[in-house]
């Protein structure tokens, strides 16, 4: 019998989803960082074995707002759970339960007939007695199917994770090829490692004010040539990202281009250049031109 289905994968920022995923699909598909709300956009990653296929969910971490992006990425990552057969509520095992979690319970509480999975992460940065402690602090707050203690960064009792949700799953069709990891366009991928690098090399100078836009796309026979634009909020920005005679942006180009090389599995020549658009986090046209388009969530 095989079996198949979605799963959403839900958190407050940096509780360690997009990690989780990766580990999951033993693969980067989703980028990481320490930075808050890395993750933007909904990504569908996609596991399938010999008896199972399901499509993993990871989403935004739910968080305050403070601009019309900021709204996006919250109304994306809380409608996923609608029509999802899992949810996996993700929480890091080694702080206290804040108001993040304690909201997403409540939204959880009214999708009552979906089965919700605690998955509490970075259970190796704990000792024994405080993890049972914080177990029984979860137990009290909301009746989960089951609490599954994890390590999404060393892959502690991941795959036994694995082996627990294929018990909620039905007899189900094979929505994707069995190497297809993922239902997002090479544009959406290319534009992630290519943020990803630039959250790593300049941490919180330039936090949330990046978005990516990919000019051209074109497939020569076993080499890919792609041309993006790096867009920021202010000048002060675009001279950061481009760095002390283009040392920096080198950097960023050479580091995501090793990313998509990997994950192509071809040569990628990438050409970046980085211009000035005043709060596009605030503008409709931008917001839809980088795939954060509420409509369709």
């Amino acid at each position: 019998m095989f079996k198949s289905g979605f799963v959403s994968i839900v958190g407050r920022p940096n509780a360690g989803k997009s990690t989780l995923l990766n580990q999951m699909l033993k693969t980067k598909l989703a980028i990481m960082s320490d930075v808050a709300q890395t993750t933007r956009n909904t990504i569908q990653g996609i596991y399938t074995d010999e008896d199972s296929q399901i499509v993993f969910i990871d989403t935004p971490g739910v968080h305050k707002p403070q601009d019309r992006l900021g709204s996006f990425m919250n109304t994306s990552a809380l409608n996923s759970i609608y029509g999802a057969d899992v949810i996996l509520f993700i929480a890091p095992a080694n702080e206290k339960i804040g108001k993040g979690d304690r909201y997403i319970v409540n939204r959880l509480k009214e999708e009552a007939d979906i089965p919700v999975y605690l998955v509490l992460n970075k259970v190796d940065l704990l000792p024994k007695e405080a993890l049972i402690k914080k177990l029984m602090e979860w137990q009290e707050l909301y009746p989960f199917k089951e609490i599954v203690p994890i390590s999404a960064k060393t892959g502690l009792q991941v795959d036994h994770l694995i082996e627990v949700l294929k018990n909620d799953l039905n007899e189900g069709p094979k929505y994707y090829a069995d190497d297809q990891l993922t239902d997002h366009p090479e544009r959406f991928i290319i534009a992630e490692f290519i943020r990803e690098k630039i959250l790593h090399y300049t941490h919180e100078e330039v936090p949330h004010s990046v978005a990516i836009l990919i000019d051209k796309i074109e497939e020569n026979g076993s080499h890919l040539d792609v041309i993006a634009s790096i867009v920021v909020t202010r000048d002060s920005q675009k001279g950061i990202i481009i760095g002390k005679q283009g040392a920096l942006i080198k950097k960023i180009r050479l580091a995501a281009r090793k990313d998509l090389r990997r994950f192509f599995g071809m040569d990628v020549d990438l050409e970046l250049f980085v211009k000035v658009e005043k709060d596009w986090r605030n503008k409709e046209k931008y917001l839809k031109e980088l795939g954060y388009n509420e409509d369709e969530y």
